[in-house]
């Protein structure tokens, strides 16, 4: 593997608006600085995110934050058991006075939309979404209809062993660039909680610090963020391995070597830096391969962060 030499730090501090996203949401999201990095990394790397996780540990909270400081028409979806394909797409109805059918969009398009407990749906709900999360476009009855830009789907889903729960396939997964968990605040977090103002009061009052434009600029701005063949080395270094070890029973495809550089990209813009240091791809690494890597059966591990250290370990930067 070629040598990573470190280049000069020309911008030392992240930009003014990104700085007032963090610490806005951070105002509401309290304790969890980490995962609203890795959140807004998600986001303007043109991702989508899945955010798995027990009921009341603000995961909802997040995504109306998130929608709410990035100035974006927001719009949520509940899925449930009952739920169909039309509900989210829409649906086409006789326009007796036009003699011809007309479409009403759905939810879908929205800027931003939160599929909320997603694994609550039936697999033919599910599937609705894919053409959306990778196409950015709806095909119904014939006809093609473009989504908003910039288009995001935050999802939010109960850990699978939970009364009432429909596994995402592994293909839906995969369209999901980063799957974060929450976790319970820490003891001085849930204090502040506990003692302080109602957190939807708060987000009421919330003003948008960003707006779509300002978001667009930034998804331009990922892409040029240098990434060194000493980088792409360690990248692929990571993703041999994991096709090549026995721990796992599947690899990573192509595409999770991607999304893996997309976010460390986007993970270095937050930093202010123009380029990409290993520290960023090992800090995203966990959000993007955590659904994606699966233990083979002859060597189990006990969870996807056993998984992720496993592979981190056997990989090192050289």
């Amino acid at each position: 593997m070629q040598k990573f030499v470190a280049t000069s730090i020309t911008d030392p501090h992240p930009d003014e608006a990104l700085q007032q996203v963090i610490a806005a949401t951070g105002e509401i999201i309290l304790g969890k600085e980490r995962v609203i990095r890795l959140a807004l990394s998600c986001l303007i790397a043109r991702g989508h995110l899945l955010l798995e996780d027990l009921p009341g540990v603000g995961k909802t909270t997040l995504v109306h934050t998130l929608a709410r400081v990035l100035g974006l028409d927001f719009h949520r979806i509940q899925f449930t058991s009952d739920m169909l394909p039309a509900d989210i797409l829409g649906v086409s109805v006789y326009d007796q006075e036009r003699a011809s059918f007309q479409f009403h969009p759905g939810p879908i398009f929205s800027q931003v939309i939160l599929a909320d407990e997603v694994n609550r749906a039936t697999p033919k709900a599910q599937s609705a979404l894919l053409e959306a999360m990778e196409e950015y476009q709806v095909t119904t009855e014939g006809a093609t209809h473009p989504l908003p830009t910039p288009f995001f789907v935050i999802a939010t889903q109960n850990p699978a062993n939970q009364i009432g729960t429909f596994p995402l396939p592994e293909s839906q997964l995969d369209r999901f660039l980063m799957r974060l968990h929450l976790g319970n605040p820490d003891h001085a977090a849930e204090r502040a909680l506990l003692t302080g103002s109602d957190r939807r009061e708060l987000l009421k009052a919330l003003p948008a610090v960003m707006n779509p434009d300002q978001l667009c600029a930034l998804q331009a701005r990922v892409t040029k963020i240098h990434a060194a063949e000493a980088i792409i080395d360690y990248l692929q270094a990571l993703l041999a391995f994991s096709r090549e070890s026995p721990l796992y029973r599947n690899g990573l495809s192509p595409r999770a070597g991607l999304a893996l550089l997309r976010c460390a990209q986007a993970w270095a813009l937050l930093a202010g830096r123009d380029h990409v240091i290993p520290e960023d791809v090992q800090a995203v690494l966990p959000g993007v391969v955590n659904h994606r890597l699966q233990a083979a059966p002859e060597h189990p591990l006990q969870s996807s962060e056993e998984q992720v250290a496993a592979l981190l370990q056997a990989v090192p930067v050289s």
